[in-house]
């Protein structure tokens, strides 16, 4: 593997960091992404983040006027209506980048080191994909724009599951083993789906609620305390 070569702001040449927030949070009740957290919203936490590791940051949504606040490009799904492959594939034909890293609006232990572990890897496969617990991790891997024209065919077949296009791209694994050497207890591939999952965040971070958010965020996850 080649060494990374960062900007001069130590982010990733080449690579955009995507947000993908077009979830319906059913489970949750309400938009997760918005819910308070570390002094602000949960999505902006991620955003800190990517801006750090990436010289672009896209966030994929069908809904931009609720993410005005973040100073980022939004751009819609291509293919509206058929999911998470669908914003994959709007994030990566949107992007000024050959490679894209993708992440879920919903995952807020982010480990840089692993991020930059796969970026590093971009140019030796069409897919850089982590292997946790639980098996592949797609929403949390690198692609660059050959996979484009597969996905594409994925989604005009109605495949929505973003493995369905890997069979016609090369794809490299970060094996399970691999993956533990940086994150141990695999925290990256942790998400929020429910509201108690938002507040065992919520107490491990200490993270105050009694700030309100637009719709009412807080007043509709009281039922569930």
């Amino acid at each position: 593997m080649k060494a990374e070569m960062p900007d001069n702001n130590g982010r990733i040449r080449g690579v955009t960091g995507v947000i993908l927030a077009g979830g319906q949070s059913s489970r949750m009740g309400s938009n997760k992404a918005l819910l308070p957290f570390q002094g602000g919203r949960f999505i902006e936490a991620i955003y800190r983040r990517f801006s750090e590791l990436f010289p672009e940051v896209l966030l994929v949504t069908n809904n931009p006027e609720q993410y005005a606040f973040l100073p980022c490009r939004k751009v819609a799904d291509l293919y509206a209506g058929m999911g998470a492959l669908a914003g994959l594939h709007s994030g990566l034909r949107h992007a000024a980048t050959p490679h894209i890293f993708v992440a879920a609006c919903d995952m807020p232990w982010l480990n840089s080191a692993l991020i930059r572990r796969l970026a590093g890897l971009r140019d030796t496969a069409d897919v850089v994909i982590p292997h946790g617990e639980n098996g592949l991790e797609p929403l949390h891997a690198v692609y660059c724009k050959q996979c484009l024209g597969p996905m594409e065919k994925s989604l005009a077949a109605d495949r929505r599951r973003i493995v369905s296009f890997f069979p016609r791209v090369r794809v490299r694994q970060l094996q399970q083993e691999q993956v533990a050497a940086i994150d141990p207890d695999f925290d990256s591939f942790r998400n929020v789906n429910t509201p108690a999952d938002y507040y065992r965040l919520r107490a491990e971070y200490s993270v105050p609620v009694s700030e309100v958010f637009e719709n009412g965020q807080v007043q509709e996850l009281q039922r569930y305390r």
